[in-house]
């Protein structure tokens, strides 16, 4: 395990410093209209090459567990469809990506009940169960998010678990998706689920217990100081976009935990995939320092230059972005002191644009009313990012813009769950991890779109 470069706390500081001067202050309108042609076709692009085994970087858990910087997150798996035209996981896929993974050097794997549409454990065990069980790490959660709060269900959910992931044991369990103290407490604690967890780590069936986070700055410090429970390990948000934003910020809750030595699992180093999609002249500023590399690893490099970091996680559907994230971390280049800064410039270029935050975790789904929030969410960031937004009905590519923007959106998502479909009952909103205000995001997507479609035809 690699101790920190001289300089580096420095550079934290710089960042953070940089990132909160001037993040309120670079105008959208100095981004938008960056040519089209020039779109961001190549930032999933890796370094490509050799992938190196036997390289992987290792952070120690105190436990004793030597865990690879890199994590598998088993969220998004491949698809595929069945006899009937159903989606279903690709366990072929699935596997061949497992197999790989492990061979160069990734043995940390995060699952929960809910991914996959609840398939996702049984895909993770399946392929795991291949392996020698001390070849790998295996993470999932106690998912019971919709309502029932009852003990009985939680040891099924529990027991179901050891079954489809075909262990014994759970290496590191997380109560899923703390948002605040209520809950938490008919979740957890009136119920005396959070005991029965504790007397299954004492006999071993679990060994390491913690939690993933997206709730306030008040109930974050609510777990760590009053909870009564030593935690083994937190899952938190963090990159570089979202060092400095929310509440808590990814900064203070890092600092945090690294004060309690506690140690830290990232989600969404790469903020839902947008920060290796970003718009063109941002994307830019990464790829003219270093053409080789991808814009992801920039983000994976960040949270890697923490050392209370334990593991990063990324859900890598396809070959492409598990080779290049394995370049990435095998072994980690610390960012220094200047590349902070640059980062710190991109961040400020990302958050100038009216982009959703969405994350593609898909707690929102499904709508009451038939809508496909993600894929609406993700058809309008992408548009944006890529500078091909309609805009302004003077520019020579306007009608060129609106036309594939308004048949994009159609092939995207069938036109009955369109924003316009959106009622405003904020069902969706309990259940974002993001705490994205999905009802008004709605709105204001329907009314770009209404604007944009106007009296003409496409």
């Amino acid at each position: 395990m690699k101790e920190y470069k001289d300089g580096c706390d420095a550079s934290r500081r710089s960042f953070l410093k940089r990132l909160g001067a001037g993040a309120a202050v670079v105008a959208a309108s100095s981004l938008i209209g960056c040519d089209d042609k020039k779109s961001v076709k190549y930032v999933a692009e890796g370094a490509g090459g050799e992938v190196p085994k036997g390289k992987m970087e290792y952070r120690k858990h105190p436990c004793g567990d030597a865990v690879s910087l890199l994590g598998y997150g088993m969220m998004r798996l491949p698809m595929k469809k069945d006899d009937s035209g159903a989606d279903v996981i690709d366990q072929e896929q699935v596997n061949r990506l497992v197999d790989y993974a492990i061979e160069h050097g990734v043995n940390y794997f995060d699952t929960a009940p809910v991914y996959c549409r609840g398939k996702s454990e049984q895909a993770t065990g399946i392929a795991l169960s291949r392996h020698p069980r001390d070849k790998y790490f295996i993470a999932t959660k106690l998912s019971n998010m919709r309502g029932n709060n009852t003990l009985e269900f939680g040891k099924e959910m529990f027991a179901n678990s050891l079954k489809e992931l075909r262990v014994d044991y759970i290496d590191y369990l997380l109560l899923h998706n703390l948002g605040n103290l209520d809950a938490y407490k008919k979740r957890f604690i009136e119920n005396g689920l959070l005991d029965y967890l504790l007397e299954q780590k004492k006999k071993g069936t679990i060994r390491n217990l913690g939690w993933s986070f997206h709730g306030s700055k008040e109930f974050f410090d609510y777990m760590l100081d009053e909870a009564g429970v030593q935690w083994d390990f937190i899952q938190i948000q963090m990159n570089y976009v979202d060092w400095e934003r929310g509440n808590p910020t990814a900064e203070y809750m890092y600092n945090r935990l690294t004060e309690k030595s506690i140690p830290v699992v990232i989600m969404e180093p790469l903020l839902g995939g947008s920060l290796a999609t970003m718009n063109y002249q941002a994307m830019a500023m990464l790829k003219e320092r270093e053409p080789q590399n991808s814009v992801a690893s920039w983000a994976f490099r960040f949270v890697g230059s923490f050392e209370n970091v334990l593991t990063a996680l990324s859900g890598m559907t396809y070959m492409e972005h598990l080779q290049d994230n394995i370049r990435t971390y095998s072994p980690l280049r610390w960012l220094s002191d200047e590349e902070f800064s640059l980062l710190s410039d991109v961040a400020r270029r990302k958050m100038s644009f009216q982009n959703v935050d969405c994350t593609d975790c898909k707690y929102c789904m499904p709508c009451p009313y038939g809508l496909d929030i993600p894929s609406i969410f993700k058809h309008y960031n992408r548009c944006l990012n890529e500078g091909t937004m309609p805009q302004n009905e003077l520019d020579e590519d306007y009608r060129q813009q609106r036309r594939a923007f308004l048949i994009g959106l159609d092939r995207t998502v069938p036109r009955m769950r369109q924003a316009d479909k959106c009622v405003g009952c904020r069902e969706c909103e309990t259940h974002c991890p993001q705490r994205i205000k999905i009802a008004r995001e709605m709105r204001r997507i329907d009314e770009f779109v209404q604007t944009v479609k106007g009296d003409g035809f496409i």
